[in-house]
């Protein structure tokens, strides 16, 4: 039995948007238990800080829709075909978390009652504030939106205080860091500057949404340890993009 967190009022209450390559062996494919278990060892530290905990994670560690129908498949089926990975993406996480004894939910966007509950946003607040960790799986539900877009979209809609983008590099860079040594990393960033600049931090959709709503969206290494921690500590990692 997992025990549930009882807890004061926490810090902040923040979405986290993970990309499936997180999860995937050195070859880029499938769902890694070392690299499983050096996520959850993160989201750990931020639980055990006391923050409320949405996550939002992807499915290009087996499939991505916009590049499967590239091949040739229709979109919107390649599309719901993405949705259903980040089930699966989720169920892993769900999973290892609860093995740490961590109170953990996926609410998917498409509704399959026996594998998952299905999202309705007035119980997942209330999961939030049990202590409960909530996974957001199956995008928006609808296909051409994007996993970046869903995070702003349940950001929105959970009141979070932050939306927070894991990635591969420090934040966000005038060019591509591994091509271009001289690139410059950005340390603050308006979301008109983001736009403008077509930075590729995010969709424009998403990003959009953020600033219509005010949510700092903090692009940070997910691969830094103790990085989640330290953003609701207060460090200035990574890049802020606000008003």
């Amino acid at each position: 039995m997992v025990a549930e967190a009882q807890s004061d009022k926490p810090n902040q209450r923040i979405v986290l948007k993970l990309s499936g390559e997180i999860l995937s062996n050195p070859s880029g494919y499938g769902i890694d238990r070392d690299a499983l278990t050096r996520l959850v060892d993160e989201i750990s530290a931020l639980h055990e800080a006391n923050a409320e905990i949405a996550l939002v994670i992807g499915g290009g560690n087996i499939i991505r829709g916009e590049t499967f129908s590239a091949t040739g498949a229709d979109r919107t089926t390649a599309d719901y075909m993405g949705m259903l990975v980040t089930v699966v993406n989720a169920l892993a996480l769900q999973d290892a978390l609860e093995n740490k004894n961590i109170y953990t939910r996926v609410m998917s966007a498409i509704k399959m009652d026996e594998v998952c509950e299905g999202y309705i946003r007035r119980r997942a607040i209330r999961h939030l504030e049990k202590g409960r960790i909530v996974i957001f799986a199956a995008g928006t539900g609808n296909p051409f939106f994007t996993t970046d877009t869903a995070a702003s979209l349940r950001a929105v809609e959970i009141n979070a205080d932050i939306l927070c983008k894991a990635t591969k590099v420090d934040g966000v860079y005038s060019d591509d860091p591994d091509t271009n040594p001289d690139a410059e990393l950005y340390k603050k960033l308006s979301y008109d500057e983001a736009l403008s600049q077509n930075l590729a931090v995010m969709d424009a959709t998403a990003i959009v949404l953020c600033k219509e709503h005010t949510i700092p969206i903090r692009v940070f290494n997910m691969r830094a340890k103790g990085a989640c921690k330290k953003i609701i500590e207060g460090d200035d990692i990574g890049t802020l993009i606000s008003v």
